[in-house]
């Protein structure tokens, strides 16, 4: 059970995950607003405000890997001190993600909001959809800039650099062709194929979902071959896409949605890859395995109706 805006109000209940012929549906983000050092328009025209200090907040789950995707860049780049953390608690239920105590829960100091769903309809008061996160807050204007995940970290590579952001570069310009590419195969059939196979409601939309999944894997699994890296010789924001969907396969995705083809573990490379990359301080700092593990197993009660979160599997990063 989990809820909805509809017209800027919380309906309790669900949407649904599925179409009617039983295939998984994402829903589109609503805020797709840009940060950038002057306040010009995004790389595509966006709208876009300008990056000051004691302005912006970024709102995550520790559970979700649209949202570790954003804490791994922020930590990447080094913007943690102008850039403020609130984490929701992993259960999500019938009032979707909240605030309410519990390890790790970093409240919300803004707005006071007790739920995620409270600052879209703050944000936006005739909202409609679900209310997800990350989501990267303005302060100053009392307003959602951002609530996509591929948005937010490429403003985080580029929007802060006048602030103090390191010169790690995460979408260099002369692999931009070739991240977006790989980006767009796992995106569809990894990073949502593991959804898609998960939330299926019949057969053959889950066999629709976990075989290209597995076929990209074993694409991964060969691009890796002697390789460090996605894309040429250092770190990209490919490699932070994939690693957060690769960190919850096996704890997760392989029993909870099914997908129990192979583990991670069961390819080499592609298992020497997220260990070496979560193996990074600044990245291993940002893994919190139990919210993600407690999150998945005690919120899909149609899927897991005891709740009983599985002890393994144990994995040492670093």
């Amino acid at each position: 059970m989990s809820g909805y805006l509809k017209d800027g109000i919380w309906r309790t209940g669900d949407e649904g995950f599925a179409d009617e012929d039983g295939s998984f549906k994402r829903t589109t983000s609503e805020f797709r607003d840009w940060i950038t050092p002057d306040g010009s328009p995004g790389p595509d025209g966006q709208t876009a405000v300008k990056a000051e200090p004691d302005r912006f907040h970024l709102y995550v789950s520790y559970a979700c890997p649209w949202a570790h995707r954003t804490l791994i860049t922020r930590r990447l780049k080094g913007i943690e001190d102008f850039l403020p953390v609130s984490v929701t608690h992993w259960l999500m239920r019938d009032r979707g993600w909240t605030f309410d105590e519990g390890p790790g829960v970093i409240p919300d100091p803004n707005e006071n909001a007790g739920t995620i769903h409270e600052l879209y309809s703050i944000a936006k008061s005739d909202v409609s959809g679900k209310a997800t996160v990350p989501v990267l807050w303005d302060k100053h204007e009392r307003r959602i800039v951002n609530n996509e995940s591929a948005d937010i970290i490429r403003i985080f590579n580029t929007a802060f650099a006048d602030l103090g952001a390191n010169d790690i570069d995460l979408y260099p310009q002369d692999c931009r062709a070739e991240i977006d590419a790989v980006n767009e195969r796992v995106y569809d059939n990894v990073n949502n194929g593991v959804y898609k196979s998960g939330f299926a409601t019949t057969q053959e939309a889950y066999e629709e979902a976990v075989e290209p999944l597995f076929e990209t894997l074993h694409w991964l699994e060969a691009r890796l071959e002697g390789h460090d890296y996605l894309v040429g010789d250092r770190l990209t924001e490919a490699d932070v896409r994939l690693l957060t969907t690769l960190l919850r396969f096996d704890a997760v995705y392989y029993s909870h949605f099914k997908c129990n083809r192979k583990r991670i573990a069961d390819l080499p490379n592609l298992y020497r890859y997220m260990l070496a990359l979560a193996g990074r301080e600044e990245i291993a700092e940002t893994i919190h395995m139990d919210h993600a593990k407690r999150h998945y197993y005690q919120s899909h009660t149609s899927i897991n109706p005891t709740q009983i979160v599985p002890v393994g599997p144990e994995l040492q990063f670093g």
